[in-house]
């Protein structure tokens, strides 16, 4: 990582370089502006930066493509006759398309706002794929999560590195009683602070909105393996299974609590239309929120839900389904309509994941088979097809495999409600030619079908 991976903040005592926030890139975007917003002062080069930009986001998003394709979204999470839609986020890959000696402006927050602005242009000019680009620029809760009373220790991952962690929970006796509930704790001031400096930005060329991103996954798991560890987390199953049921109704009832107080508290938004779902796709659909919606405060059963389980992914479906998926199930309950899975396979465990109520995007990762998914899914589930990122990680993309595996499952899943994701990418080569060059490769075969 060298010095343009790093940004200049001042402090009371004078000047410190810490890692730069726009570098980190997560689908959903960023849940909250705690410890990145700061100095909400933007010199006249950030606001002209940022006003630029913003200004042609907003011509892109004016274009009447952009209605056809939310339509066609629309069309497809409602399972209606539509062709394969096509989605690109290159994940990590992002910072060799929009490298840091790109970036201009000099604080943390605008720094991360100009690396989203910059992304919208890239998909709305270059990408080619089917994203929607918005005339909305969304601004998340300055907030605090609490978490589960414990923490781990994490070890290593410096500069984007591989890491382990010395998980807290040794001994259940002893440290499972000092889990607590997670706890939201919203920072209003400071959340008013950064929506105001966004609408005195561009509040005059993009629709300013406040929207909170709670959560990504509700599935669990992922926080069970951090607080005992993934090793451990296995051999409870044989070891000690009371204490994998227990912990797993803790977290079950900590969650529906999180839930609960977020509907509560009107900091719910919907989920319905751009806003990125599960572990790709987007949410426009006709069918959400219900018909009794208040604007005033959303409910759980007007948006998407999503769980997953990648770590239990050498669990036997029986095992799953005994230790995991009962707790899940609760949570997805409250949801209008639901997205299931992302890396693991979930043809093996289908017979247990189908009973999820009101489900409809379920995830087709490369792992997966995907004659069994078609005989499966057929025509009332919506299949997010994932092919692997391997190819694009190269630095000559190998365009004669790409086409060959898409082509074979397109062909497979021909008749199916179909999206095609590409995802999970940790690098692209160094360039930005081969996600470009993907979704061109992409769209041939779809039309060729």
């Amino acid at each position: 990582m060298g010095k343009q991976d790093f940004v200049r903040c001042s402090t009371g005592n004078g000047v410190v370089m810490v890692k730069d926030p726009s570098m980190e890139q997560t689908a959903a975007g960023i849940s909250t502006t705690r410890g990145i917003a700061g100095d909400l002062k933007y010199s006249a080069k950030e606001r002209e930066i940022l006003r630029s930009l913003a200004g042609k986001v907003a011509e892109l998003a004016a274009r009447p493509v952009e209605k056809e394709k939310a339509k066609l979204w629309t069309s497809l999470n409602d399972l209606q006759d539509s062709h394969p839609l096509i989605f690109c986020d290159p994940e990590n890959g992002w910072n060799e398309i929009i490298t840091q000696d790109r970036m201009e402006c000099g604080k943390p927050l605008f720094r991360v706002w100009e690396m989203h602005l910059r992304k919208e242009l890239f998909w709305g000019e270059e990408m080619g794929d089917d994203r929607v680009i918005e005339s909305y620029f969304n601004v998340p809760y300055n907030y605090e999560d609490t978490g589960w009373g414990i923490h781990e220790t994490k070890i290593g991952g410096d500069h984007g590195g591989s890491y382990t962690w010395d998980p807290p929970i040794k001994d259940y006796e002893t440290d499972f009683p000092k889990m607590k509930f997670p706890e939201i704790k919203v920072d209003y001031d400071m959340t008013d602070r950064v929506l105001e400096a966004a609408e005195g930005l561009f509040g005059d060329i993009l629709e300013v909105r406040l929207r909170g991103i709670w959560w990504w996954t509700l599935g669990m798991t992922w926080d069970y393996i951090t607080l005992r560890g993934l090793q451990n987390f296995m051999m409870d199953m044989y070891d000690q299974p009371e204490w994998i049921h227990r912990m797993m109704a803790f977290m079950r009832d900590g969650h529906l609590k999180k839930l609960d107080f977020l509907q509560e508290k009107g900091l719910l938004a919907l989920n319905t239309e751009g806003s990125y779902v599960g572990s790709g796709g987007f949410g426009w659909t006709n069918e959400l929120p219900r018909k009794d919606f208040n604007s005033e405060k959303v409910r759980t059963i007007d948006m998407w839900g999503f769980a997953e389980s990648q770590e239990t992914v050498g669990v036997a479906p029986d095992m799953f389904g005994e230790f995991i998926f009962p707790y899940q199930k609760p949570i997805l309950e409250r949801f209008g309509l639901n997205c299931y899975g992302c890396c693991e396979p979930i043809d093996p465990r289908w017979h247990i994941v189908k009973d999820i109520p009101r489900l409809r995007r379920v995830s087709t990762s490369p792992w997966a088979d995907r004659e069994k998914i078609r005989d499966m899914l057929g025509t009332g589930y919506l299949v997010s097809l994932k092919p692997s990122p391997t190819p694009l990680a190269q630095k000559r993309m190998d365009e004669d495999l790409v086409r060959s595996e898409l082509r074979r499952d397109l062909e497979i899943l021909k008749g199916c409600h179909v999206e095609v994701i590409m995802k999970d990418n940790n690098t692209l080569g160094g360039g930005k030619e081969n996600a470009v060059r993907w979704c061109r490769i992409a769209r041939e075969e779809i039309e060729r079908l």
